[in-house]
């Protein structure tokens, strides 16, 4: 038996990749790295990466790449997280303000 991806999930990771969507992914990709930010979406390879990001939104990975929890679906590093950067509460509030987000997930 064969595993596919629902159609909904094609059209959308697609539709990101090409005309102003594709613009808004690589400015939101752009200011993550200039920023140093991992997100759970890059960390976990999700699939919707695309889409959150042609919306400028993304779930911030605070403390490194590293996650607590050891839930089996997801594909972020389990351990111990990194020591607090000095300046991360600060390039985390930079991008929400560059992002215009009124809403921000954290973990």
């Amino acid at each position: 038996m064969s595993l596919s991806a629902p159609e909904w999930l094609i059209t959308e990771v697609r539709r990101a990749k090409r005309g102003r969507g594709a613009a808004m992914v690589a400015q939101t990709q752009d200011l993550l790295d200039r920023l140093h930010l991992p997100t759970v979406c890059q960390s976990a390879r999700c699939p919707n990466r695309g889409e959150c990001f042609s919306h400028h939104t993304a779930t911030f990975l605070i403390l490194g790449d590293v996650c607590t929890r050891g839930c089996a679906f997801c594909a972020v590093k389990k351990g111990r997280p990194l020591p607090l950067e000095a300046d991360e509460p600060r390039r985390l509030a930079q991008a929400v303000s560059q992002l215009g987000l009124r809403h921000v997930v954290i973990t």
